[in-house]
């Protein structure tokens, strides 16, 4: 269940959860916009990853603190972070993938959601 937001906040969000990975160096960021796939469980997938367990740990913590100084947002809920390897943020709209590198080639979420409009996200150096 989604809440009714307009099209600025979710773009919104998506503007800064990106600014919150890219602030600590998240890798290969790429941005799913599921909201023309009928029955997809949010509007954006927002997926990147960290080289170790301590860097996805600080992917999903810029993300967290960004989007409440930023959007006054906090996740409804969070999960992974107990083995960090993949850590899931969820803000509703938008969901955050946050995976240790060797795990995101398993579970291949943009291959699970290849009908999604995909946009890759230059990293900042």
């Amino acid at each position: 269940m989604t809440r009714p937001r307009g099209e600025d906040d979710s773009s919104k969000e998506v503007d800064v959860v990106i600014k919150g990975i890219q602030e600590v160096k998240g890798n290969n960021i790429v941005h799913l916009d599921l909201r023309d796939i009928p029955n997809a469980v949010s509007d954006h997938f927002i997926i990147c990853h960290g080289d170790s367990s301590t860097q996805v740990e600080a992917i999903s913590s810029s993300v967290q603190r960004m989007m409440k100084e930023k959007l006054k947002e906090r996740p409804w809920h969070v999960e992974g972070m107990n083995n960090a390897e993949w850590v899931l943020v969820d803000y509703v709209n938008v969901v955050v993938h946050i995976f240790h590198y060797d795990k995101r080639e398993f579970y291949d979420l943009e291959g699970l959601w290849a009908d999604a409009t995909i946009n890759t996200i230059e990293n900042v150096a």
